[in-house]
C-alpha cells in the first residue's frame, strides 16, 4: 500500500513552491468570486432569491433585477459545478499528502463535493420555486467557503513548516 501520508514534507523545493503559487493564485480566484457573490446577493437569504428570480414586481427596488432563464441558470450550475469539482479535486489530491490528522484530511477532502453540489443544485431549486432552499444554499455555500480556507492554509502551512 502507497503511503501518502506526510510525502508533502519530502517534496523537492520547486514542488513544494509551485503548489504554493498555485494555491495563492486559486485563493486569489475563489475570493473574487466571493466578493461578487457580496456584490450580486449581499449573502442573504433574500439577496439570492431576487438573483435569481428577479425583483420586477417590487417598484420600491433601488435596482431592476429580472429573472434568469433556462438557459442562464444551467450555464451557471454547469459551469460552477464542474469547475468548482476540478478545483476541489486538485485541494483534495494535495490534501492527500499532508500529514494532518486523517478524519479531518477526509473531512476536507470530501465535504466541498457535498457543498458543491447542494449550492449549486439548491440554486437551481430556488430557480424552480422552491424558495426555502435559500437557506440551504447558503449553510452547504458556508461549509465550501469553510472547507476551502482551511484546506489552502492547511496545505500552505505544511508547506512552509515542514518537518525534516
Amino acid at each position: 500500500m502507497i503511503k501518502l501520508n506526510g510525502v508533502i514534507h519530502q517534496l523537492p523545493r520547486e514542488l513544494k513552491v509551485t503548489i504554493l503559487v498555485f494555491i495563492c493564485t486559486l485563493s486569489i480566484g475563489f475570493y473574487s468570486g466571493l466578493s461578487f457573490v457580496r456584490t450580486t446577493t449581499s449573502m442573504d437569504p433574500e439577496g439570492i432569491e431576487t438573483h435569481y428570480l428577479g425583483n420586477e414586481n417590487d417598484e420600491s427596488a433601488e435596482i431592476m433585477k429580472f429573472k434568469k432563464n433556462e438557459q442562464q441558470m444551467l450555464t451557471v450550475v454547469h459551469n460552477h459545478i464542474l469547475s468548482l469539482s476540478v478545483i476541489f479535486f486538485l485541494l483534495a489530491i494535495i490534501l492527500s499528502i499532508t500529514s494532518i490528522p486523517k478524519q479531518v484530511k477526509y473531512f476536507l477532502m470530501i465535504e466541498p463535493f457535498v457543498s458543491v453540489f447542494l449550492t449549486f443544485g439548491g440554486l437551481y431549486m430556488i430557480w424552480k420555486g422552491v424558495t426555502w432552499f435559500k437557506y440551504i444554499v447558503i449553510i452547504s455555500g458556508a461549509f465550501m467557503t469553510f472547507s476551502f480556507v482551511i484546506s489552502t492554509f492547511l496545505i500552505a502551512y505544511q508547506l512552509l513548516f515542514s518537518k525534516r
